[in-house]
């Protein structure tokens, strides 16, 4: 999340995810398969003592819930930093190993500002993860690099349609409108940011900014 954000800021600052829906394909499963022959060829094994079994760790909504309630009332800066880094490392997990790879791979050609090579790289991670956010994320920035901001949008718009609470993608969306002209969508965009993430510094100077702008000093 942190990473599209700044990577907006960096590149808007010489100047610093709701679009129409994809439909998923049907999802690839890898189950494992059962081995009974070698299961069978195995040496029985003596009783082992019985494990303590350790507490369930709480599901990954569950803690994604609890983040963003401590996110939105964090009493500072630094403990709103902490807090939004553990949600940045909960919603970065793919659950794929050739996910994680792509992702690996556009990365390094981002870097590399081959940025035609890692739209294909991300279009095909889109095509068997359809639900990963991170990959919208990513693929929102390289059009954002290479100043494509329609497309950008458009992708940070299916981050939002997929988690609204994700304040980083709100923020590119301020900066993106900002950026074309439209002030109002920027300043609507920056306050649901904000709602999320009430000690985002560039943002809330971006929201005092546009609020002057789009509807005038109050009296």
């Amino acid at each position: 999340m942190r990473a599209l954000f700044a990577a907006l800021i960096l590149a808007a600052a010489p100047l610093g995810a709701m679009a129409q829906t994809v439909a998923p394909p049907d999802a690839v499963e890898r189950p494992d398969v059962a081995r009974p022959d070698v299961e069978a060829a195995k040496p029985a094994e003596a009783a082992k003592p019985a494990e303590v079994a350790k507490p369930a760790e709480p599901d990954r909504a569950k803690r994604l819930d609890a983040l963003f309630a401590a996110l939105k009332v964090a009493p500072d800066k630094e403990s709103a930093k902490a807090v939004a880094a553990r949600i940045d490392v909960a919603l970065t997990p793919s659950g794929s190993d050739t996910a994680d790879l792509l992702m690996a791979r556009a990365s390094q050609a981002t870097q590399a500002k081959q940025f035609d090579l890692a739209v294909e790289l991300l279009d095909g991670l889109l095509t068997i993860e359809p639900d990963y956010l991170e990959a919208w994320n990513k693929r929102a920035t390289v059009f954002f690099l290479r100043q494509d901001f329609s497309n950008a949008l458009i992708d940070l718009r299916q981050v939002v349609a997929r988690e609204p609470r994700h304040y980083g993608a709100w923020a590119g969306i301020a900066i993106i409108c900002k950026e074309i002209g439209d002030e109002k969508r920027s300043l609507e965009a920056a306050r649901q940011a904000l709602a999320l993430y009430p000690h985002l510094d560039e943002i809330e100077d971006l929201e005092e900014e546009l609020s002057i702008k789009v509807e005038g000093r109050p009296i």
